[in-house]
């Protein structure tokens, strides 16, 4: 059975994410969207808001399930026993990044390997941090996220 974990801070979920799960549910048994919890960000989303807006998100995907990280993923998935790391990527700087990432995990663990997919060109523009910006003024948001998004924004900005 082919499991990759799909780790991301999802703080909101983008159209952008839900489009590699969808994907990505088509070529993996199993994929675990893990929320990441980092000691080192300041979140708009808690961590229990995150991990249930996400699963709301990807129930149409049996095949999908949802839970949080608060360690190093490295550490996360290997004692779920999952080999394969799953990152969007949107461009080059997202590219670069991720893969200083991966290169990093990789001396953590020389097992786990990572999968780089891009999001569809409609999604390409799409960054959680810009989307938060926009809905804080009250800009149109929902070309880019979900409506549960789109008004779970709504109510943090009001």
């Amino acid at each position: 059975m082919l499991t990759a974990a799909f780790p991301g801070s999802f703080d909101p979920p983008t159209l952008g994410h839900l489009n590699i799960v969808e994907r990505a549910a088509r070529i993996f048994d199993e994929l675990l969207v893990v929320v990441a919890e980092n000691r080192q960000k300041k979140y708009l989303f808690s961590a229990e808001e995150r991990v249930a807006i996400v699963s709301s998100l990807v129930e149409p995907w049996k095949n999908v399930s949802v839970t949080l990280c608060d360690s190093l993923i490295v550490d996360f998935i290997k004692e779920r026993n999952i080999r394969l790391l799953l990152r969007g990527v949107r461009g080059g700087g997202d590219f670069s990044y991720e893969f200083e990432l991966s290169m990093m995990n990789k001396a953590l663990d020389s097992s786990i390997e990572t999968i780089f997919m891009t999001t569809d060109p409609e999604y390409f523009v799409l960054r959680s941090s810009a989307i938060k910006e926009l809905a804080s003024f009250h800009g149109d948001i929902s070309a880019m996220v979900p409506p549960l998004v789109a008004k779970a924004l709504e109510d943090k900005y009001r």
